[in-house]
């Protein structure tokens, strides 16, 4: 059976240095197995050309803030395809369910008067109930997913219009919801998580390291996972200093703090990490995506995990949507709709998870969430029209599945 790829090369029992951790990941790369590297290296090629183009404005305290609320909602929408393309499958609704999960949040918050933990919940289910009538369709009637979410990218739009209406607008109000987007916690909360996070993600790795020394298992040496921590403990608590800096436009007024969020994006990015690479689940999920014929011979139940990843994808949408209600503080018919699922799932392909299925994690949506942000922010900073974004944005996506499908062929010939 064709097991994607996940941590499950750690397993080889021979010592390694630095040097040779090197030399062996130069060979995979060599290989075609890139990893993260391409959306890495595309991350740092544009924040270094909009800082060169715009210093005075690109890398501001204020800047930085805005590209991690405008990053939001594409993240979350991205993380939930990942588990869709990691079967091969694409579901090119999760936009437009975005919406109708935003818009049912919002009626019921306007027209029924329900607290927004009753609405988030109606909007959670709303999401859940579409993702297990697509997942049906496509794992128990087998209908091509491209099929069905296509029939449902329209249909969902015509629920959303029924909701609000023509030409409509609900206003979203309530103080949690908009808090979500708009406000930011107290600096020293903001420092407690970020410490917090660097500790747990080093107990994990430092802990992850000594068991596969006491079981004779041979994975990364000690300094790559000391360095690992480092630069992990270097972007979580760098982070969170510079959104500590006062960056109100007015000196009459104090701005400053993480928006609440950017916890809420982190935590469902750890959950998706240790459901993907540590649950039954999340191996099946790639046994699956690999090849689904063995993975049904070997006992995996291939329906249910189709239409679970499905349900995950609407789910998180729906969350998306939230998001993105809050920070535009209203909700419109054509909300979801438009280029919301061009970019996640251009997103997701950049951060490095493969259209062909198999192959892909959860950071692959922070990283090309951040990539797909920092050109829509970069390209508006410098007064580019929206074709511009569309044709640097459809260029990126080109480039990145290019890259996937030729790394692909590498693999292929190297026998990996």
């Amino acid at each position: 059976m064709k097991v994607a790829d996940a941590d499950f090369a750690m397993d080889r029992r021979r010592e390694q240095t630095m040097a040779s951790a090197a030399r062996d990941y130069w060979a995979r790369v060599r290989a075609g197995e890139l990893g993260a590297l391409p959306s890495i290296f595309g991350l740092v090629s544009l924040i270094i050309l909009f800082t060169a183009l715009r210093p005075e404005t690109f890398l501001s305290e204020r800047n930085i803030a805005n590209l991690f609320v405008q990053a939001m909602s594409v993240t979350i929408l991205a993380l939930g395809l990942v588990f869709v393309l990691l079967l091969g499958e694409i579901d090119l609704s999760a936009g437009v369910t975005s919406g109708v999960c935003a818009a049912v949040m919002a009626k019921l918050m306007v027209d029924a008067g329900q607290p927004w933990y009753v609405t988030v919940l109606a909007a959670l289910v709303t999401g859940l109930v579409i993702g297990a009538a697509i997942g049906l369709l496509v794992a128990v009637v087998r209908i091509p997913s491209f099929v069905v979410t296509l029939a449902l990218f329209l249909g969902l739009q015509g629920i959303t219009l029924r909701l609000i209406g023509e030409g409509g607008t609900v206003p979203v109000r309530d103080e949690v919801i908009v808090a979500l987007a708009n406000d930011n916690m107290p600096i020293w909360l903001g420092w407690t998580l970020a410490g917090l996070c660097t500790v747990v993600f080093a107990a994990s790795q430092l802990l992850r390291w000594r068991r596969q020394k006491e079981r004779g298992l041979v994975g990364r040496p000690l300094g790559l996972v000391v360095a690992q921590i480092a630069v992990v403990a270097a972007a979580l608590l760098g982070g969170t200093f510079l959104m500590g800096l006062d960056r109100a436009p007015s000196p009459a007024i104090v701005l400053n703090g993480v928006p609440w969020g950017v916890p809420v994006v982190a935590v469902l990015v750890i959950a998706a990490t240790f459901v993907l690479n540590r649950t039954v689940y999340g191996r099946h999920v790639y046994a699956v995506g690999g090849n689904a014929e063995a993975a049904r011979r070997a006992g995996i139940n291939v329906t249910v995990i189709r239409m679970s990843v499905f349900m995950i994808a609407s789910t998180l949408a729906a969350v998306a949507g939230m998001v993105d209600a809050s920070r535009l503080n209203s909700v419109t018919p054509d909300a979801g709709a438009g280029n919301v699922l061009l970019y996640a799932v251009g997103a997701a392909v950049i951060g490095g998870t493969s259209l062909f299925g198999g192959k892909g994690r959860a950071r692959d949506a922070v990283l090309g969430g951040l990539v797909v942000t920092v050109i829509i922010n970069g390209l508006g900073l410098l007064g580019s029209p929206a074709y511009m974004q569309m044709l640097i944005t459809g260029g990126v996506l080109l480039l990145a599945a290019s890259i996937d499908a030729l790394a692909r062929r590498r693999q292929a010939a190297t026998g990996r």
